[in-house]
């Protein structure tokens, strides 16, 4: 509506004073966009990278008003006779530090033709911070919590919501993605680029999606990792995660069905499922040292999720079924996967702002309604957490804008990367953000990663590289193989397992984000 009253007012200046009145009134956010850039070595571990502050409006309506700091992050191309632009980056959240991304990219073959920026968003790390007080626990962080615990779960939200709003109320309204993305394009005119390239990964790939529709002539080539759901902003993208859940659950009970000889847990997926049912039901009634029926959901969700984990995770529900301690390496195998719930950094500051950016239902019969089915359907990896009351449901401020409809119109066509069993942004994520953007799909079959691009998988990366580096598109729907299942022979079939071991867990969990995040 401004817009069309300035024009308005445009068109009857010119009607009545002549053509001076045709000159365009001053942008008044050209200082932001001129301001000056002082690089510096960055502080910490970001030994490798340099850092500079910027300023930018707080409220983009009233760019005379209050302002934030937003610092930033570069490494230059290592091959600076290559060099074709910048590239930014989103680790995803939200509410993801991003200074390290270029540290994390600077080997990738990226780091030798790119400058690498990095951002911490508004309200994250060492830009202007959203920091909410911490809210006492209120509710058991229960995988299967009684009708009776629902009441005590909203008022831990509730409780929450409050604590954030009374510590941080004169923000929160604007830290959203929108504003994130306008941020972003006054650090490209502070570089000094007409244009920029984006890698974004999880939450980073709607950033980036939201940056491409407000503006469409600033970017160039775009990859979108581990992407968000178009139409699932936000509450229903949550709800989705726990179904993921159980389908990557189901696909590793197929397999373990597969090798009946080796595990004993049935010869079918539901009767191995069953089979998960009942040891979940004997830790419920009597825990078997620090496991009882809530850590066994979460160890079956997540080592479900990891492929080369499959076999570990059977030999551990093998050993809780015959009422054993794991022993040794058994037990510190278990402990990874049971401590590794996805619940550590469910909740922050600016997780529980920006997703609050689109209307959560407020009536709580909604939530219990899920929340019934959830407990008995959705488990695994704590499922019941996604279908039950958040900050959200009682936000306490007024959104200044509606969520943007994504559009792409005006930038090239880029590439999203999706992961078939990606419990965190679902599969169905991927061809949705595809299809809305024109966008080509690479689809990464029979994994549970989630951010695949410099993570270990060589095929993803030489389609991202050939991509942003030569701008060779893959086809328009393409596909990569994830990592591989444990080698235990299907039942008839010669062969010898691996053993069990605690490295192999422990090294393949470590560097893979476990986190509920987006």
């Amino acid at each position: 509506m401004p817009r069309y009253s300035f024009l308005t007012l445009g068109v009857v200046a010119l009607l009545t004073t002549g053509a001076a009145a045709s000159a365009d009134p001053p942008d008044p956010l050209t200082a932001f966009y001129a301001q000056p850039v002082a690089w510096a070595p960055c502080q910490g571990k970001l030994t490798q990278l340099e850092c500079a502050t910027l300023v930018a409006p707080l409220d983009y309506t009233r760019p005379a008003g209050d302002r934030i700091t937003l610092t930033i992050s570069r490494k230059r191309a290592a091959a600076p006779e290559r060099r074709r632009g910048v590239l930014f980056t989103n680790p995803g959240g939200p509410g993801g530090s991003g200074l390290g991304l270029p540290q994390f990219l600077a080997r990738s073959e990226l780091g030798q033709v790119y400058d690498l920026i990095g951002i911490d968003p508004r309200g994250v790390g060492r830009s202007t911070a959203l920091n909410c007080r911490t809210a006492p626990a209120i509710a058991a962080p229960e995988s299967r919590p009684g009708d009776g615990e629902f009441a005590r779960w909203a008022a831990e939200a509730r409780a929450a919501e409050e604590a954030c709003q009374q510590s941080a109320g004169g923000i929160r309204q604007f830290i959203n993605t929108p504003n994130t993305a306008r941020d972003m394009d006054v650090v490209r005119a502070v570089l000094g680029e007409a244009k920029i390239n984006y890698l974004g990964y999880s939450y980073g790939t709607y950033l980036g999606a939201v940056y491409g529709t407000l503006f469409p002539h600033r970017l160039d080539r775009s990859v979108l990792d581990s992407a968000v759901h178009p139409e699932w902003v936000w509450h229903e993208q949550f709800r989705q995660q726990a179904v993921a859940y159980r389908h990557g659950a189901e696909a590793w009970a197929s397999w373990v069905a597969e090798r009946s000889e080796k595990f004993g847990l049935g010869k079918s997926r539901d009767e191995v499922m069953a089979e998960v049912e009942k040891v979940a039901a004997k830790l419920h009634t009597t825990p078997i040292g620090e496991h009882d029926r809530s850590s066994f959901d979460g160890a079956v969700g997540v080592g479900a999720r990891y492929r080369p984990l499959w076999s570990d995770l059977a030999t551990i529900v093998t050993k809780l079924r015959s009422g054993d301690q794991p022993a040794t390496a058994e037990a510190a195998a278990a402990g990874q996967l049971l401590a590794k719930t996805g619940l550590q950094e469910l909740r922050s500051g600016v997780f529980d702002t920006v997703t609050c950016e689109a209307d959560w239902p407020t009536d709580l019969h909604v939530y219990y309604e899920d929340m019934r089915i959830f407990r008995e359907r959705y488990p695994y990896g704590f499922g019941i957490v996604r279908a039950a009351p958040m900050t959200c449901t009682f936000r306490s401020f007024t959104p200044p804008e509606a969520p943007v409809r994504i559009a792409r119109d005006g930038y090239p066509v880029g590439i999203v990367v999706q992961s078939e069993g990606d419990t965190q942004t679902q599969y169905a994520s991927g061809p949705a953000m595809a299809a809305r953007l024109g966008h080509n799909l690479i689809t990464v079959v029979d994994e549970g990663k989630h951010g695949l691009y410099n993570g270990g998988n060589s095929c993803v990366d030489r389609k991202v590289n050939r991509y942003l580096i030569d701008g060779a598109l893959p086809g328009s729907s393409t596909q990569c193989a994830g990592d591989p299942r444990p080698e235990v022979p299907q039942d008839g079939q010669a062969g010898a397992p691996p053993a069990l071991s605690q490295g192999r867990i422990e090294g393949y969990l470590a560097g893979r984000g476990l986190s509920a995040q987006t």
